[in-house]
C-alpha cells in the first residue's frame, strides 16, 4: 500500500498530468480547434459540469489571460429563476444531477445561439442532466466536446433511460485520466483519499485556453481575452469585450 502523505498525492497527480500530456494533447488540440471556430464565428463556449465538475467553467473565464466568450452553465440557476424550488433542487434521494429530461430547459434559460459549442464535464459520465444536455446540444446542432473518465465510464451503466453515456455524444473525448471514483490513494481499512478530477480539469481548461488563443492568433482572428487592469486603455479594453457579449456569457 501507498504511504499516504501529500508526497504521495503529488506523484499521483504529477502521473495523471504525465497521462494527459502523453494520450490527450491531440484531443485537446482537436477540442481547441472547434473553439478557436466558435469564437471566430462570433459564438460562445458552453460550459457545463455538475458537482464538483462546476469548477472547469469558472477556471476558464472572469481573470486575466481567460477568454471573455465563456459562459458557466450552472444548475442552481433553475432555482434563481423559478423553475424548480429549492426543497426540491437540493432533493438528497432525488438528486438534481441524475435527473433527465430537464436539460431541454436550459435554452429557456440562456442566450444560446446556433454558433455556440458546448464543454460538459464529469468524472462518471453516466448522470442524466449532463447525458441530457449533450444530447439536447447535438440534436441542435452545436459541437460538444466531453471531458470524463473513460475509466470511470467504462465500468459503470449509465443511469440514463436511453442506456447512453455523456462519452457517446462528443465530438471529441477527453479523457482526464483519472480512477474510477477519482480518489486515488487507499487507506487502512478500506477507501480512498485524495481526488484527483478538479487539478485534471484546471489543467485541460486552462490547456484547451492556451490552444484557442494559438489558433486564434495563427489565423489571425482577434482574441478575445481579459487583460490586467493597469491602465485605462486596458479598462476599457476589458468593458468593450465584456459588452459585446453581454447577455450571453
Amino acid at each position: 500500500m501507498i504511504e499516504i502523505n501529500t508526497q504521495s498525492y503529488l506523484d499521483a497527480i504529477i502521473n495523471i498530468a504525465k497521462n494527459i500530456e502523453e494520450k490527450q494533447s491531440e484531443n485537446i488540440k482537436e477540442a481547441a480547434k472547434i473553439c478557436a471556430d466558435a469564437i471566430a464565428a462570433d459564438g460562445v463556449i458552453q460550459v457545463f459540469g455538475s458537482g464538483h465538475s462546476i469548477g472547469f467553467g469558472l477556471e476558464m473565464r472572469d481573470r486575466p489571460g481567460s477568454l471573455v466568450p465563456v459562459h458557466s452553465i450552472i444548475s442552481n440557476d433553475f432555482v434563481k429563476s423559478g423553475m424548480y424550488t429549492y426543497e426540491d433542487f437540493s432533493d438528497f434521494d432525488n438528486k438534481f444531477e441524475r435527473r433527465p429530461n430537464i436539460a431541454q430547459k436550459f435554452y429557456e434559460l440562456y442566450d444560446i445561439r446556433p454558433q455556440d459549442v458546448f464543454i460538459i464535464i464529469s468524472n462518471s459520465g453516466i448522470n442524466g442532466l449532463v447525458i441530457d444536455l449533450a444530447s439536447a446540444a447535438k440534436e441542435k446542432g452545436h459541437k460538444v466536446i466531453v471531458v470524463t473518465s473513460l475509466d470511470h465510464t467504462m465500468s459503470e451503466e449509465s443511469r440514463h433511460p436511453s442506456g447512453k453515456k455523456l462519452k457517446d455524444f462528443g465530438d471529441v473525448v477527453i479523457d482526464n485520466c483519472c480512477p474510477r471514483g477519482d480518489a486515488m490513494l487507499e487507506i487502512e481499512g478500506g477507501g480512498k483519499i485524495g481526488s484527483g478530477s478538479s487539478i485534471s480539469g484546471v489543467l485541460t481548461a486552462q490547456g484547451i485556453v492556451i490552444e484557442v488563443v494559438n489558433q486564434l492568433l495563427a489565423a489571425k482572428k482577434e482574441v478575445p481575452i481579459l487583460v490586467l487592469e493597469e491602465n485605462e486603455d486596458d479598462i476599457n479594453h476589458n468593458k468593450q469585450l465584456k459588452e459585446r457579449y453581454k447577455g450571453r456569457i
